[in-house]
C-alpha cells in the first residue's frame, strides 16, 4: 500500500462523483472528499456522506470558493479527480490554481464524463457547455499539469430510460435511428476510472470508456426495450430540421439535453473518429480483467 496514490474527490456527493467515491475507497485507496460544512446536515447528502463514512473515506471540511481550504486539501493527496457538476464546471479554474501551489499532484481528472469536447460538433447551448470543459483542458495543459480526461459518453441507467421513456407505447427517435452512441454501466465508469489513476498509459491522455458491447443505435435500444417488454413500441422519427427548431423553443435544461442528443443521435459526435494513441486509450482494451456490464444485461437486470 506504500504504493498506492492518495485520491481527492471534488463534487463527490454528486451523480457520477458518488460512485467513484465508492470504487476508489473498495480498491483500498486512501480516499478523501472534500465536503463542505452545509453539506453534512443535508438531509438529502447528508446520507451519502454517512455511506462515506462506512466505506472509510476521509472527510476534509473545505471549499472550492476558499483557496486556502482548497490548497489544503489538495496536499494531502497524489491524484485529484473533479466531478463538479455543469454549473460549476468554468470554476475548476480555482482547481487548476490550488493544484500548482500546493505543487503535489501526479494527475489531474477534471470533471469531464461526457462526450468527448474535442470532437464535438454541437449547437446552442450544448456548444457553450463542451466550450467550457474544452476551455479548462487547455488551462490545465497550459499550466503543465499532469492529467487523465475520462470519456465515458452516456451514464447507461440516467439515459436509457430518458431515451425510451414512452408516451403510451411510443418512443420519439432523433433522425433515422441509425447512428451509433456509446453507453456505459456508472459503476463501471468508476471502476475504470479508478484502475487508471496511476497508470502510466493514461497518463496525459484521454481515457474513452468506449465498451464494444455497449455501442448502440437508437433504433436498437429500442428493439431491446422491445424485447423485454415483449410490446412493439410505435417510431417517431425526427428529421434533424425539426430537431434543430425544437432546440430553438422548448425551454431550460431540455434544450441543453436536445443539443446533446442531436451531436450524438444525430451527428454521431461519439463514434465518428477513431482513437490515436497519441492522445487517446480505450477502457475496455487497457483492462480486459474488467467485466463491465452489457447494455442487452442491464435490460435484463431491469426487466
Amino acid at each position: 500500500m506504500a504504493d498506492t496514490s492518495k485520491i481527492l474527490i471534488i463534487g463527490g456527493t454528486g451523480y457520477i462523483g458518488k460512485f467513484i467515491v465508492e470504487a476508489s475507497a473498495k480498491a483500498g485507496l486512501p480516499t478523501f472528499v472534500l465536503i463542505r460544512e452545509s453539506t453534512v446536515s443535508d438531509p438529502v447528502k447528508g446520507k451519502i456522506v454517512e455511506n462515506f463514512k462506512n466505506l472509510g473515506v476521509t472527510l476534509l471540511h473545505g471549499d472550492l470558493y476558499d483557496h486556502e481550504s482548497l490548497v489544503k486539501a489538495i496536499k494531502q493527496a497524489d491524484v485529484v479527480i473533479s466531478t463538479l457538476g455543469a454549473l460549476q464546471l468554468a470554476d475548476q479554474t480555482k482547481v487548476i490554481a490550488a493544484i500548482k501551489e500546493a505543487g503535489n499532484v501526479k494527475r489531474f481528472f477534471p470533471s469531464e464524463f461526457g462526450t468527448d469536447v474535442d470532437h464535438v460538433h454541437a449547437v446552442e447551448p450544448a456548444k457553450s457547455a463542451f466550450e467550457t470543459k474544452a476551455q479548462i483542458r487547455r488551462a490545465i495543459e497550459a499550466e503543465g499539469i499532469p492529467y487523465t480526461y475520462a470519456v465515458c459518453n452516456y451514464f447507461a441507467s440516467l439515459m436509457i430510460p430518458l431515451l425510451l421513456r414512452p408516451a403510451g407505447d411510443k418512443v420519439t427517435i432523433l433522425g433515422d435511428g441509425n447512428v451509433k452512441a456509446i453507453f456505459s454501466m456508472e459503476q463501471d465508469i468508476a471502476l475504470y476510472t479508478i484502475k487508471a489513476v496511476d497508470d502510466p498509459r493514461t497518463l496525459n491522455k484521454t481515457l474513452f470508456v468506449n465498451p464494444p458491447m455497449n455501442i448502440l443505435t437508437y433504433n436498437e435500444l429500442v428493439a431491446l426495450e422491445e424485447k423485454k417488454t415483449g410490446k412493439t413500441i410505435e417510431k417517431n422519427y425526427v428529421p434533424e430540421e425539426k430537431v434543430l427548431q425544437d432546440i430553438q423553443t422548448v425551454p431550460m435544461p431540455f434544450n441543453i439535453g436536445l443539443a446533446i442528443n442531436h451531436c450524438v443521435f444525430i451527428k454521431g459526435d461519439q463514434t465518428n473518429f477513431e482513437i490515436d494513441p497519441s492522445w487517446g486509450v480505450e477502457a475496455s482494451q487497457l483492462y480486459p480483467d474488467v467485466k463491465y456490464t452489457t447494455i442487452a444485461e442491464y435490460f435484463d437486470q431491469t426487466a
